[in-house]
């Protein structure tokens, strides 16, 4: 009977080991490290914020209850987006709300641009850590399994946090410049958005392989332009002017628009911080005919008067450390015929004519446009997809390091859909009611 007894004991502190050291899923650690400590305390049965969120995160029903389900709050649902959308890569990011609630680094776009939304969650400033916001995304962009391991669990041990920066001018280049914009005031519940042509006093072209910015609070982007080559000093903006985009009724200044026309975009960012760095070797060109195009954008849904302003700096080379010129490109395809009362998907694939490095791509649309993929085209990484957004008013701008190579008959596929609701066909145009279908970015052989 004791020999009996001694055997059972050891059998189950076998199986005990057995069962502790069982490989956990990428799903399974999320549900027990990041939401049971950090959200389940509130979404929880009976309590008032899963009442009025309709999210239940008690332990084994998180999965059903996000994975592939829409979210209740109704502007969320009309973005199309899901609690956690199952589609994977960076358009399975782009319709999980649950990325949008969590991603404390992209919080000034949350709040200028989803107050609909609600509160960013964790509520308050409880930011989840680097570590987990990585690891969370990771699961996400490989499709939301809830078996399997799709993530290291190592990248849970960055104990980073989120912290939002004070504005702090920023000291000027050692070598390169500095433009300065406001400070300038910003109505209270309105956005503004203007440009002012700066005259940045150099003689010589220069080469630039690192920008800053810096932006006080409630900016919604915030972007550099230079003009296109060709551009005739008639057609340039006077310098030091404030060009409004939005007139005080709301409606759209027309000459504004007009100007915009010749831009050709140099650099610039939604975040309140940038500090963006080239490849070393690789530097853009700043054609000295020009100045540079200052367009800042800022929401104010406050009931007060907000203070505005941004520093850039622009930092510059010799052209003896320059081994590659990166140049700015627009794909662009005018060859669009949307019908009326049609959803409309348009393909056009640019191909390159010998090796070329990609570094930065984003794309342009108007409104009707509801999802905008670019695609590798040829080459081992055939089929890739490289950027995706359906934002069609701020869209992304990526940025790769390493850059992407494309060899001699390979190229980026554009694929873009538009909804058209109207009665007209709609084709490319300059007009809020036309189209785009253009992708930006720059790259060099």
């Amino acid at each position: 009977m004791k020999k009996y007894l001694q055997i059972t004991i050891t059998t189950l502190v076998l199986f005990g080991c057995e069962e502790k050291n069982e490989t956990q899923s990428t799903w399974q650690i999320i549900e027990r490290d990041i939401l049971t400590p950090s959200c389940a305390n509130c979404h929880i049965e009976g309590t008032a914020i899963m009442k009025q969120s309709g999210l239940d995160l008690s332990e084994g029903k998180a999965y059903d209850a996000m994975v592939g389900v829409q979210p209740k709050n109704t502007a969320a649902q009309n973005d199309g987006l899901f609690i956690v959308s199952n589609a994977g890569g960076m358009k399975g990011l782009g319709q999980s709300f649950l990325w949008e609630k969590i991603n404390a680094h992209d919080r000034e776009h949350y709040l200028a641009d989803h107050p609909e939304y609600g509160q960013m969650m964790p509520p308050g400033e409880n930011f989840l850590t680097d570590g987990q916001l990585k690891y969370v995304r990771a699961w996400i962009e490989a499709g939301a399994p809830e078996s399997g391991v799709v993530a290291e669990e190592t990248i849970l041990a960055d104990s980073n946090r989120y912290e939002p920066p004070p504005f702090t001018p920023l000291e000027p280049p050692e070598k390169g410049f500095q433009l300065h914009l406001g400070p300038f005031e910003v109505d209270s519940n309105f956005e503004r958005e203007f440009f002012q042509y700066t005259d940045t006093k150099q003689t010589n072209d220069v080469f630039v392989n690192r920008v800053e910015i810096e932006m006080r609070k409630g900016s919604h982007h915030f972007i550099l332009y230079s003009f296109v080559p060709g551009t005739s000093s008639d057609q340039l903006p006077n310098y030091e002017e404030a060009r409004e985009l939005r007139l005080k009724s709301g409606g759209l200044n027309f000459s504004t628009l007009r100007s915009m026309q010749h831009h050709q975009f140099f650099a610039g960012t939604q975040w309140p911080r940038l500090d963006y760095r080239l490849p070393p070797g690789v530097a853009l060109r700043l054609p000295a005919e020009f100045g540079l195009d200052q367009n800042t954008h800022y929401v104010n849904r406050t009931d007060s008067v907000m203070t505005g302003e941004v520093y850039s700096n622009i930092h510059t080379v010799d052209e003896s450390e320059v081994n590659h010129i990166a140049e700015l490109f627009s794909m662009t395809n005018r060859d669009l015929t949307l019908p009326p009362k049609k959803v409309t998907t348009v393909k056009r694939t640019f191909r390159v004519d010998e090796t070329t490095l990609f570094g930065q791509v984003f794309s342009h649309a108007h409104e009707k446009m509801t999802e905008f993929i670019v695609e590798i085209d040829g080459g081992p990484r055939d089929g890739e997809v490289i950027y995706w957004t359906d934002d069609w008013e701020h869209p992304p701008i990526l940025n790769y390091d390493p850059p992407i190579t494309l060899s001699a008959g390979e190229g980026l596929k554009l694929i873009a859909t538009y909804d058209n609701p109207t009665d007209l066909t709609v084709r490319f145009g300059f007009a809020s009611t036309d189209e785009m279908m253009i992708l930006f970015g720059w790259y060099y052989k």
